[in-house]
């Protein structure tokens, strides 16, 4: 089955089932005729003797017709809709007042232009969850509280990072918090597995290191570099090593300025329009090397296109000491 989804200040787009398609109306020189119980030529029986003439009465015609174009699914609404109202736990004062949009599987469904694979797809990689039959998404500093308390058992216990076992953290943490938010933070930050019958979660370094990355720079303009990855390795669970290619479309290194900074640029705050996007990133930065401006363009690629493509048609490229770099094509206000 197909379904057009689209609110209406937007372009209306067709999805199947794990497809989403951009919809043109294209016109063609040949007048399409509507004829009711039509035969194709393979559904006449060659082999008649006699080919007789059948009179068929003409129902309708027309000069354009649909054509589709497989295009890349509208996420960025998704994150900007359960962002509206981060489930900040149990105990907050907020969730117990029903004012906020809570938004269920339906909903989404009719507000989100993807199809439904897609968007249940896109719930997973935001670590969405669902409370009470609405998806949600943790306050990020909710999500770190949970976190903490997972990885300071693990410490405790010393267990080892590919081997946490659910059950014992449900019994250690579940007076804490509620136990499908410990089960949830597992399955966010660690890949579940049975051994022997017994649930465990093999914790993900990179999910990790990048998260605690992020709490560190969230409060900071410019973090002196250096600095920052010394707080930073001193922050992340023992057993762990931060390196900064983890931060790949979360964070930015500055090396012209003296001494080299980070700060925080998320990938998911830019616009979701190619040309829009590429705007934005040449305003906060005049040239970029290929190396720093993929993770900030990789997910506009459409199917078969590469990074390469869409920088030479968005950008202009030059070489500065040996290094090839991009600018834009036109000026920046």
């Amino acid at each position: 089955s197909l379904v057009i989804r689209g609110e209406k200040d937007e372009q209306a787009v067709l999805c199947s089932k794990d497809k989403t398609y951009d919809m043109k109306i294209a016109d063609t020189s040949n007048m399409l005729l509507f004829i009711p119980g039509c035969k194709t030529p393979e559904e006449l029986n060659a082999d008649q003797a006699s080919c007789d003439i059948i009179h068929s009465q003409i129902a309708g015609f027309s000069n354009n017709y649909w054509e589709l174009r497989r295009c890349r699914p509208k996420l960025k609404k998704l994150r900007k809709l359960l962002m509206e109202d981060p489930y900040e736990g149990p105990d907050s004062r907020k969730d117990q007042t029903l004012t906020f949009s809570k938004y269920n599987t339906e909903d989404l469904l009719s507000l989100i232009q993807a199809s439904e694979e897609e968007i249940l797809h896109q719930l997973q990689v935001i670590d969405a969850c669902k409370i009470e039959g609405y998806w949600r998404i943790l306050d990020f500093d909710y999500e770190m509280k949970l976190l903490n308390h997972v990885t300071q058992l693990i410490d405790s216990e010393s267990w080892s990072l590919s081997k946490v076992p659910l059950r014992t953290c449900l019994e250690e943490l579940g007076s804490l918090e509620p136990r499908e938010m410990i089960e949830h933070i597992l399955l966010s930050y660690g890949r579940k597995y049975i051994d022997d019958g017994e649930v465990y979660f093999e914790m993900l370094e990179d999910k990790i290191c990048r998260a605690i990355a992020q709490m560190l720079l969230q409060n900071a303009v410019k973090f002196n570099l250096s600095e920052f990855q010394e707080v930073w390795q001193q922050s992340v669970p023992e057993g762990m090593t931060a390196r900064l290619d983890q931060l790949k479309g979360l964070a930015l290194v500055d090396k012209s300025s003296r001494p080299e900074t980070i700060f925080l640029l998320k990938v998911e705050d830019l616009p979701e329009d190619n040309q829009e996007r590429f705007n934005s990133l040449f305003s906060i930065r005049e040239k970029w090397t290929e190396v720093d401006i993929t993770p900030y363009i990789q997910d506009l690629c459409a199917e078969k296109q590469t990074v390469g493509a869409l920088l030479t048609k968005y950008a202009r490229s030059s070489m500065q000491n040996g290094v090839k770099v991009y600018n834009s094509r036109r000026p920046i206000a």
